[in-house]
């Protein structure tokens, strides 16, 4: 089964080893056919690097690190 790679935007790097991104997706709306946007925020795990609000990153699946994170940061 091949993992989902996301790209999303860090909105809190306060804690270690992790941050919050938020994903944004938009789809068509199936009756008004509208193009609507949906977001989703995700706890991400990283070994090392300096991470700020407001960088954009790829993440990738992984198994359960901890109760939230599923994801890690990959390596661009």
């Amino acid at each position: 089964m091949t993992k989902r790679i996301l790209i999303g935007k860090i909105v809190s790097s306060k804690n270690k080893n992790t941050v919050v991104i938020k994903v944004e997706r938009k789809f068509r709306h199936p009756v008004l056919k509208k193009v609507l946007k949906r977001s989703k925020k995700y706890h991400v795990h990283y070994e090392s690097g300096n991470y700020k609000v407001g960088d954009n990153i790829r993440i990738i699946e992984s198994k359960p690190i901890s109760k939230l994170k599923k994801w890690k940061v990959l390596e661009n």
